[in-house]
């Protein structure tokens, strides 16, 4: 019989088109699942706790995956196997059995990304934050997004022609912040929709060179319309920071490795 297990793991998603399995392009997920089966010697099928578009990297993501071949006190040993085998840009930070109810996707309660902009030009920091040159008032920025915990429905910043059954999400949290040469904008909501969090960046951006006010971007929210928000930020500066589960799902397991919570 199968068990059920949670992998977790952190990429850096330059080099990939995503977490999802494309056609004709390299992503985390075959990536993984190709080294689960080359290890364990059966087909697996892992389920993501979400989708990444193309360059948007993870300092903490999940999946679950079901095996008959992995037995429970071998989690270990595979962790090491598959680092070896993975690439440098991908990092399995823990392997643990969980119930068949578990859910690495549906399970989820809450989920937190980042976004950097970098106000240097620094090349160590290209392919990891959006450069933009120009001064932006953050205190504006923050105004931008105190707004945001007022509404439920964000198909404004939703990717045009994805189906969906919802344009729902719950923000818990979202702020901007200066720290050295950076800006980070940090947001927490039960779920996010396809490209939401760089639609709302790069609309945030517009009220921080003073295009947009206030009133503005609440207009935006209340239309319901992505052709009225402004245009996404690019993916690079992105990035998924944590997953909140409930904690009964690792009673087998000691801690939370790999959880980031800053």
């Amino acid at each position: 019989m199968a068990q059920r297990y949670f992998i977790e793991l952190s990429f850096k998603g330059t080099g990939y088109h995503g977490w999802q399995i494309q056609p004709n392009a390299v992503s985390v997920q075959q990536l993984l699942e190709e080294a689960l089966e080359t290890l364990l010697r059966e087909k697996i099928r892992i389920t993501g706790s979400g989708r990444t578009d193309t360059g948007v990297h993870a300092k903490y993501f999940v999946a679950h995956f079901d095996s008959e071949a992995l037995e429970k006190n071998a989690c270990s040993g595979t962790l090491n196997k598959l680092n070896h085998i993975l690439p440098g840009d991908i990092a399995i930070s823990g392997i643990f059995p969980v119930r068949e109810k578990d859910h690495s996707r549906f399970s989820a309660l809450l989920r937190t990304y980042k976004y950097y902009i970098s106000r240097k030009k620094n090349p160590f920091k290209q392919d990891i934050s959006w450069y933009i040159g120009s001064d932006l008032d953050i205190e504006a920025m923050n105004n931008a997004a105190a707004e945001l915990s007022g509404f439920a429905d964000f198909s404004s910043f939703c990717r045009s022609n994805t189906n969906v059954r919802t344009h729902i999400c719950r923000i818990k949290h979202a702020s901007w912040k200066k720290s050295g040469g950076m800006m980070v904008f940090t947001i927490t909501a039960d779920r996010f929709l396809r490209n939401m969090v760089r639609a709302i960046v790069g609309t945030m951006v517009e009220t921080g060179f003073g295009k947009l006010d206030i009133e503005g971007f609440r207009k935006i929210i209340e239309a319901k319309d992505r052709r009225k928000a402004g245009t996404s930020a690019p993916a690079h500066g992105l990035v998924l920071m944590d997953i909140e589960y409930p904690p009964e799902i690792f009673s087998q397991k000691n801690d939370k490795q790999g959880s980031i919570n800053q």
